[in-house]
Formats: structure tokens, sequence, C-alpha cells
């Protein structure tokens, strides 16, 4: 069997439907999705294009030359509510030579995939998504989003870093704060942010937090 081409030297661009694009997570901040459709409609029809040309979707063609989104998620089903049709995609790797476990367990353990649920908790692969509409609510991960903007903490390579600040705020603010007074809850995140017990996460910039 083909070895699969991960790296490819320059990658390819296609324009897709973004009905054909399968997420590799379960879950967005939909606070999040709603500021990117705020700044997509923000924008002048005339500059449209070159937006989608500069945000690209990142995709991995897989088993039945079907492909899986591994990041941009959150843009993703921002232009799908805002009732864009097709987007630019730009091919990572070709894994169509792959087998489905093959395939799954390449995405794994390359760190491209997600399969969480809104609580956190691992599910099997086959509960993910298969269309960008069906991803589901977490406002913990809005939470974390907003966290980074205020300063939380930087922008870091780590795969889903987000999901892992998410995760670690979903122990320390409440459930009904996340979810209903988002002012309080990042009062609350920005605080853990600034502590040492956050030291371990992706991004973390020490006890100096710009407020």
């Amino acid at each position: 069997m083909a070895e699969p081409q991960a790296h490819a030297p320059s990658p390819a661009l296609h324009t897709v439907s973004i009905t054909d694009l399968r997420p590799t997570q379960m879950t967005v901040g939909m606070r999040e999705v709603e500021e990117k459709r705020k700044a997509w409609r923000g924008l002048d029809i005339k500059k449209s294009a070159g937006f989608l040309g500069r945000h690209m979707i990142p995709v991995v063609r897989g088993p039945k030359d079907r492909l899986y989104v591994v990041d941009h998620h959150h843009l993703a089903r921002a232009l799908h509510d805002e009732g864009v049709e097709e987007v630019l995609t730009s091919t990572l790797a070709d894994l169509r030579a792959l087998d489905k476990e093959e395939f799954w367990r390449f995405l794994d353990n390359r760190g491209w995939m997600h399969p969480f649920d809104a609580d956190g908790v691992r599910q099997s692969r086959s509960e993910l998504p298969k269309t960008v509409a069906d991803l589901k609510d977490d406002p913990y991960r809005s939470l974390a989003g907003e966290l980074r903007f205020a300063g939380g903490y930087a922008k870091d390579a780590t795969p889903f870093s987000e999901f892992l600040w998410a995760d670690a705020l979903r122990r320390r603010v409440d459930s009904k704060t996340a979810k209903s007074d988002p002012e309080t809850a990042l009062e609350e995140a920005l605080a853990f942010a600034k502590s040492a017990a956050a030291s371990y996460l992706p991004g973390w910039c020490g006890p100096h937090q710009r407020t």
C-alpha cells in the first residue's frame, strides 16, 4: 500500500461546498461563532472573496475522498450560518490510501481530532457530527476564546489548546455562570489564568497578565 502524503510541499487549494466538510471535533463556542458572523456581515461585499482567500479551511482527505476539517471549525460554522455555500480549503494531507481504522488512528495520534462532547467527555468517533451545522455549543469553549482575547493566555500551536483551557475552566467556573453571565465568568477565568495553578496549560503567560 502506498505511503500517505502527510506533508505536501505546497498545499493544494480547492473550492468546496461547506456541507461537504466533516468536523473532527464535536463542539464549538457559539458566542465565538456569533462574533465571526458579525464580522462577516460587516464586510463590504467586494471584500468577501478576498476574506475567504485569506481564511482557507485546512482539511485532510480521507477514505471515500471525504474532506475532514482540522482547524477553523468556528469560521466554517459561522460562514454556513450566514448562508455561504462554498469556501476555499487547503489540503494538509492526502490520506485516501488508508483504511478507516488507520485513518482515524493517524488523526488521533497527529492531534487532528478532538471527539469530546459539551461536558468535556471523550466519545466514540462515530459520535462526531457529519456536517459543521451539527456542531454543538460548549460555553466553556467560548469562555476560553474570550479569555485569550482578554490577554489571559497567548496563542499557542498546541493542537486544540483552547479546548484544554475550556476543560480547565469547566472545573473552576460554575456552569450557570459560564452560560448566562459571561462577564463574571471571564473575571473568574482571568483570576485562574493569572495563578500558578494554570501554569501547565499551553500559552500560560505567568501571573502578570494584561487586564
